[in-house]
């Protein structure tokens, strides 16, 4: 389980990022000098690239699983329990 300012710490890079995304969109179109000045001014943690990928159930940042949004091990969890539908486990 990962600690609960980790988990807050991503949610408010992720508001950043949602802030800032048009701005930073315009600044890079327009593309002369005072544009890229103001682009150094925007906060680090505006950046799409800084955001990470957790567990929504853990906060796990590994073993992240993008299709459902969970880790691996509350993924396998969650399949054997019957907690997801269209997803059993296979026998061949």
């Amino acid at each position: 389980m990962a600690k609960e300012s980790m988990k807050a710490r991503e949610v408010k890079r992720a508001k950043l990022v949602a802030k800032y995304a048009a701005k930073k969109a315009a600044l890079k179109a327009a593309g002369d000098y005072e544009s890229l000045q103001a682009l150094q001014r925007i906060p680090k943690n505006a950046s799409v690239i800084r955001l990470h990928n957790r567990c929504s159930i853990t906060g796990r940042p590994k073993g992240y699983m993008r299709q459902f949004g969970i880790s691996r091990i509350q993924f396998r969890e969650m399949a054997s329990a019957g907690l997801i539908p269209g997803v059993k486990k296979a026998s061949w």
